[in-house]
């Protein structure tokens, strides 16, 4: 049996059970199950599959090992945790996560006008809501509001010109009141340590965000100046999403520690938080040697607890509250991704397609004997010589001595060897078998568009752990690239013989095989893009009920055509009438085809983007 790194990225959330890959809750079901009771209610695939249940474990696994990293250590200020809208704005996700997040009191962090409405509008009172990110006299007055509506919330200093902002909001808004009401404020430090990896650049004296030594200084004067000193109460630092080491943070930590330590020392009694920011790391691997995180939440947590006691002891202060903002460990888990493949482009390469004529080139027909007689102790000398022929052979077709069936034989026989030499010597581990893979692998095309549904495999090189549905109980044996429906060749998964992905032989046309994307909640939804005008794939929340059974809510449709050209500003009433004019005049058909053509042109447009599988368009029919 193949886990495909379950075992490494899965968390416990799913498993195997005979031949396919179930959930691991509730009464288990599989996922093929459950995609099987999507598309009998009429949606076709690819699929958003949402898990409620998902976002509340992550939930109560990070509030959970934090308080018993409090209990260890003694620690008496509180933990408080936002999640960060940026990472997954979708209603369908954003809704469970409040829901689940209520005993808890999660709130939620805003980087713009938009978020901070969403926030504002579902965050109970109470609950934290911290704004960060650059802000406008706009933005700060939203978060007056906020707080004039009972919000905890807390605006985040990203600079000076916003510290001024918010000073002369404040003076508007608090002219004529007796009780002035204002937001908490936080500041957020440029650190001097950095993050490592993609994301290092959100550290250090060259990030993007956050003040300086100096202008914290400025800052610290500028409200002492105007009454608002009492209402600093939080500083923030942020070093990189997707934290693969854990040695940076610590790093950070003592920085942040003793800025914060330095502030209640200068007499900023109102100062008792830190916010850490995101970062903690999801594993996406799903091979041993290439594991992403080298720390647990465990570790996590307790490094973050016991530098801050021991700066505060060390400085003499009280111990801070904690903020964390990481969105990617609470969201990623939650969603997976279900697409069918709809062919396999390298099954040519067998034995049927041959062309062999009665008279052969010479070096063809050694090819051939060099198939039927390999065996495991000639098996690397044959490989060398058909390879050898190969390049002879491509050399006399470019120079017009042998023909097209010629070069079809030569790419098969030669394709046909590898294959059975790799398996004559499966039990050798050496980098030229591993090189060959890459000579044979298989193309699946699936039916989603990487850039959509996967966007930071195509910008940022990110790996998704990727699996079939079932045959599980079957070792995959076809070194796979999967290529995704659009017309862009970085649509594709390449095979890359250091972490090898292998999947099953199959007929497409005799029965139905489907991959499932996993760890896509974090990210992908709001940064996947339009090309070639692909939508957001249909998209179902899958709940358990208290006898364990699971039904599927609150579906989402994929946008159909006029949909999505009419998101683009098209005038979508002129495109139809252009359309339909343009049949009525055509020369090509009597009137009967035209209501015919006619019709199924507005079933066409009533459909999405995504193409239609064989057991699809059956359907279609059956229900027409």
């Amino acid at each position: 049996m193949k886990q495909f790194g379950l075992d490494i990225w899965g968390d416990g959330n799913f498993i195997i059970k005979k031949d396919t890959v179930n959930v691991n809750y509730g009464k288990q079901p599989s996922l093929l199950d459950i995609t099987n009771h999507i598309r009998e209610k009429g949606y076709k695939a690819p699929i958003l599959l949402r898990f409620p249940h998902l976002i509340e474990k992550q939930i109560h696994t990070l509030f959970h090992t934090f308080k018993t990293a409090k209990k260890e250590f003694g620690y008496t200020g509180n933990f408080h945790a936002v999640f960060p809208l940026k990472v997954n704005q979708f209603p369908n996700f954003i809704h469970e996560l409040v829901k689940a997040g209520q005993g808890y009191n999660y709130g939620l962090e805003a980087g713009s006008k938009a978020e901070l409405i969403i926030a504002m509008s579902l965050t109970p009172l109470g609950a934290p809501i911290t704004v960060n990110g650059f802000k406008d006299k706009e933005m700060i007055a939203l978060c007056f509001i906020a707080a004039k509506m009972g919000h905890n919330i807390t605006i985040t200093i990203e600079g000076l010109g916003e510290l001024e902002t918010i000073i002369n909001v404040h003076q508007e808004f608090n002219k004529k009141c007796s009780k002035p009401i204002v937001p908490k404020i936080g500041v957020r430090i440029r650190m001097h340590s950095s993050g490592i990896g993609i994301w290092a650049k959100s550290g250090g004296f060259s990030s993007k965000f956050g003040l300086t030594s100096t202008e914290l200084l400025e800052a610290y004067e500028m409200l002492k100046t105007h009454n608002l000193l009492s209402h600093l109460w939080m500083i923030h630092f942020h070093i990189g999403s997707q934290m693969g080491d854990i040695a940076p943070l610590k790093k950070a930590l003592r920085e942040a520690g003793n800025i914060y330590a330095e502030l209640k020392k200068r007499g900023v009694d109102s100062l008792r938080a830190i916010n850490i920011g995101g970062g903690l790391a999801v594993e996406y691997s799903q091979h041993s040697q290439t594991q992403e995180r080298n720390y647990s939440l465990k570790e996590f947590s307790n490094d973050v607890i016991y530098l801050m006691q021991e700066i505060a002891k060390s400085k003499n202060v009280p111990e801070p509250d904690i903020f964390t903002e990481s969105g990617r460990f609470i969201a990623a888990s939650h969603s997976v991704l279900v697409a069918p493949v709809l062919e396999l482009f390298s099954q040519e390469y067998n034995e049927k397609s041959l062309r062999l004529k009665e008279q052969n080139p010479p070096l063809i027909q050694e090819l051939f004997d060099l198939y039927n007689l390999l065996k495991r102790t000639n098996a690397r000398e044959y490989l060398h010589d058909a390879l050898d022929h190969m390049e002879s052979l491509l050399t006399l077709f470019d120079l017009g001595y042998i023909d097209l069936e010629d070069r079809s034989n030569t790419e098969i026989l030669v394709n046909l060897i590898i294959k059975k030499v790799i398996y004559l010597l499966k039990d050798e581990d050496t980098n030229e078998l591993k090189r060959l893979q890459d000579r044979i692998q298989e193309k699946y095309l699936v039916n989603f568009s990487v850039f959509q549904s996967l966007p930071d495999w195509w910008g940022l090189g990110q790996h998704f752990p990727i699996m079939p549905l079932n045959k599980l109980d079957i070792k995959p044996t076809n070194p796979a690239s999967i290529w995704d429906i659009t017309c862009d060749s970085d649509g594709e998964i390449g095979f890359k013989p250091k972490t090898p992905f292998y999947l099953h032989d199959i007929d497409i046309e005799k029965e139905e095989y489907f991959l499932a994307f996993f760890l896509t909640g974090a990210y992908q939804e709001v940064l996947g893009m339009r090309h070639n005008l692909f939508t957001h794939p249909t998209e179902a929340v899958i709940r358990f009920d208290k006898n364990g059974d699971f039904e599927s809510y609150n579906f989402i449709e994929a946008q159909n055509l006029m949909d999505v050209l009419d998101d683009l500003d098209y005038d979508t009433s002129l495109v139809d009438k252009s359309l339909k004019s343009k049949i009525e005049e055509s020369k090509y058909l009597n009137a009967e085809e035209k209501r015919e053509i006619l019709g199924r042109l507005y079933l066409y447009l009533s459909e999405n983007s995504y193409l239609k599988t064989i057991q699809a368009l059956e359907s279609t029919k059956e229900q027409g």
